[in-house]
């Protein structure tokens, strides 16, 4: 008896292409899924972006002047 096929790339292409090879969607925020302590590494991510909007409200004020 003959060997049956082991592989093939055949149509794999066309299939997908059909609705197009999309980059994966970049986000705004990064998700929390799979953080061990998401709510604590919230809480510290709210209290970094204050600080870092001082910190460029202060370089801009320093730069106008």
């Amino acid at each position: 008896m003959a060997k049956s096929k082991n592989h093939t790339n055949h149509n794999q292409n066309k299939k997908a292409h059909r609705n197009g090879i999309k980059k994966p969607k970049s986000h705004r925020t990064r998700s929390m899924k799979g953080v061990r302590i998401g709510c604590m590494f919230r809480r510290n991510s709210r209290f970094a972006l204050v600080g870092s909007r001082k910190a460029r409200a202060e370089q801009k004020a320093a730069a106008a002047s």
